[in-house]
């Protein structure tokens, strides 16, 4: 998003029309962010990004008829998908992790405070991580690695530079671009550049597949 002053066009995806209009009129109160689009269920997700491309998919993880890990798996199939930050209770929604799998950037909780989720919006659209450490550590431990996963973790990431290694394992710790710069003593220009070889090479659709990656392996 650098050098673009357009605002991140964000599309909110929620069945309780409350918190859609609570999440349209907080965002839209939010400088640089532009409400352009509301969608009541997962099937509905699809022809609203076709209408409205946003940048950034608010996305709930249960609604009645798609669910929201299904639409984000489908979405981020399509060419230049947007975004996707899942929507979540937490203690109740167990499949968040299955959402991140699927392609979504990270979640946030439904009373995350509106500064934060304007921030998140900001994050995801600049490619940047949404989970910080203390929260991915807890997300990520209350699933357990699939069965090998391990191994396709480990084989996946020995085709990376020991650099772009370093770098996938500081992600894996939650830490943004600047953050990681200053742990590897790498301009932010060397970060972004090591960030998109690794997407690349490991085919994957975002940062938070490298932590993940990283999770599975056992480095972060």
């Amino acid at each position: 998003m650098a050098g673009v002053t357009r605002p991140v066009r964000v599309l909110v995806v929620d069945d309780d029309a409350l918190v859609r209009a609570g999440l349209t009129m907080m965002l839209d109160g939010a400088p640089g962010i532009a409400v352009v689009g509301e969608a009541a269920d997962g099937d509905q997700v699809p022809a609203a990004a076709d209408a409205h491309s946003p940048d950034v998919v608010l996305m709930d993880v249960r609604m009645p008829r798609v669910d929201g890990i299904t639409a984000t798996r489908r979405l981020r199939a399509r060419p230049r998908p947007p975004e996707v930050i899942m929507l979540t209770t937490f203690d109740t929604d167990e499949n968040i992790l299955h959402a991140l799998r699927a392609g979504a950037s990270g979640f946030l909780l439904k009373d995350t405070p509106p500064a934060r989720i304007a921030e998140a919006v900001r994050l995801a659209a600049a490619g940047e991580p949404i989970l910080s450490p203390r929260v991915a550590r807890r997300l990520m431990d209350r699933v357990t690695v699939q069965a090998g996963a391990y191994e396709r973790a480990r084989s996946a990431l020995a085709t990376l530079s020991p650099r772009e290694r370093d770098v996938a394992v500081t992600i894996g710790q939650g830490l943004g671009n600047a953050e990681i710069g200053a742990e590897l003593d790498m301009t932010l220009a060397t970060v972004k550049s090591h960030v998109s070889h690794i997407l690349t090479k490991l085919a994957l659709d975002n940062r938070t597949q490298i932590a993940l990656l990283a999770h599975d392996a056992g480095l972060a």
